[in-house]
């Protein structure tokens, strides 16, 4: 058998899977890609196994490793897509780059970070609040995090 036709076929997959990776944006799909890859490098190890004749079979031993890492990852990977598809309403990986933002933090109160023993400060908020040395106030944790 020649090496060169498992060969090819291995890169048109692996990089039909890396073209899904990264020009996708349903997590769905670009798990899908990652398998395509894994498969990839699969069928590269059966068929270099099988081209060296190696006798413990390492190649075919790797593959069933991999194979089995791949299971875990789908499962693992599915289980997150359902998780943030439920509390976001979309798979959309642009859309979820904002994951470390919520609506919460928009509604944390100003005084939440001061002493109550400082209940007598002026309310502008022109002093520093107490604790913080750089003077912000919880008016700004929002523009924080996004910076």
């Amino acid at each position: 058998m020649h090496l060169a036709y498992p060969a090819v076929l291995a890169a048109l997959l692996f990089c039909v899977g890396l073209y899904g990776v990264l020009a996708r944006r349903n997590a769905i799909l670009v798990l899908m890609s990652v398998e395509l890859m894994l498969n990839a490098v699969n069928l590269n190890l059966v068929a270099f196994d099988v081209w060296l004749r190696d006798t413990l079979h390492s190649g075919q031993a790797l593959t069933l490793f991999t194979i089995a890492i791949a299971a875990a990852e789908i499962g693992i990977g599915l289980a997150i897509v359902l998780a943030v598809y439920r509390n976001r309403g979309t798979s959309d990986i642009d859309r979820l780059r904002d994951t470390a933002e919520t609506d919460e933090a928009e509604k944390l109160p100003d005084t939440a970070e001061t002493d109550p023993a400082d209940a007598d400060t002026d309310a502008g908020g022109t002093e520093p609040t107490p604790g913080r040395a750089d003077g912000k106030t919880g008016k700004t944790k929002k523009a924080e995090a996004t910076t």
